[in-house]
């Protein structure tokens, strides 16, 4: 699955909207703060920089997806983090799974 593909998934399947123009464009707003969703832009350039996928095309593996969050989980975590930014992480992990187990089925046929 390409980063595109998987953040066309995330927009569809989540309450929150993941695309902030085509993906090209909303990784560049992620990138430089200015994303519409302050949460999603903040997940965005953490699977960005975590998992090396920076462009739309670029190949993602579920595993490099997934552990790209790590830091971001760690920070919403804390004490004084605000609760909704926790979800939106915990759901998005939920999602990327959810994205590559359809992706797996169809390949089955």
């Amino acid at each position: 699955m390409t980063l595109s593909e998987l953040l066309i998934y995330l927009d569809e399947h989540m309450d929150t909207a993941f695309l902030d123009g085509d993906p090209d464009m909303t990784l560049e707003k992620a990138r430089s703060g200015e994303h519409q969703d302050p949460i999603a832009g903040e997940i965005l350039k953490a699977l960005m920089d975590g998992a090396g996928a920076d462009r739309p095309d670029t190949p993602l593996e579920r595993a490099d997806a997934v552990r790209a969050f790590g830091p971001l989980r760690l920070k919403y975590m804390a004490d004084d983090a605000p609760v909704e930014g926790f979800r939106a992480v915990e759901k998005t992990i939920v999602t990327i799974d959810a994205a590559y187990n359809e992706e797996a089925l169809q390949s089955r046929g």
